[in-house]
């Protein structure tokens, strides 16, 4: 009987993070409290420029689209925040959001696998992502439910099991 296997992958739904972006812009053209403070919310590139015209503004602008991020299915470890900075007359942070396991991470989780998970699971590296495998199915539910656990700072999700 052939291994089964399932991958690791940290991925971001684009679209739904674009909804949440046009969702927090409305919320903050029509809230009376950004009113004449300058507040928006934008694509710069890859990258999420958040304006307002004090720092406690553009944390509360970062809030709203946290929270639409969150109500649209993105969790918040796939999100990565600067603090604010003052940029001429307004202050700006810069977001982006991450997508795929970077190296270092995916070394972590190959760890975790190899201290914690049971004996027979292989784990590799492919890209951004990890194939895990094994003969026994059950060995890699043990293997989710660790990673799942397990405190990490990377969102992820397990595909492609078979």
């Amino acid at each position: 009987m052939a291994d089964s296997s399932f991958d690791i992958v940290s991925k971001v739904d684009h679209q739904e993070a674009e909804n949440a972006l046009n969702q927090a812009r409305k919320e903050i053209e029509q809230r009376y409290d950004f009113k004449g403070t300058g507040a928006s919310v934008e694509w710069s590139g890859e990258t999420v420029l958040i304006k307002a015209n004090s720092e406690e503004r553009a944390k509360a602008v970062l809030d709203v689209f946290q929270s639409k991020l969150i109500k649209r299915g993105i969790s918040l470890k796939s999100l990565e925040s600067g603090e604010p900075f003052a940029s001429g007359k307004e202050y700006r942070v810069v977001s982006t959001i991450k997508d795929g396991i970077s190296q270092e991470n995916a070394k972590k989780i190959g760890k975790i696998i190899r201290d914690e998970a049971p004996k027979g699971v292989k784990s590799q590296i492919q890209g951004d992502e990890l194939r895990v495998q094994s003969k026994s199915r059950d060995d890699l539910q043990e293997v989710i439910r660790v990673l799942k656990a397990a405190d990490l700072d990377v969102d992820l999700q397990f595909v492609n099991y078979r």
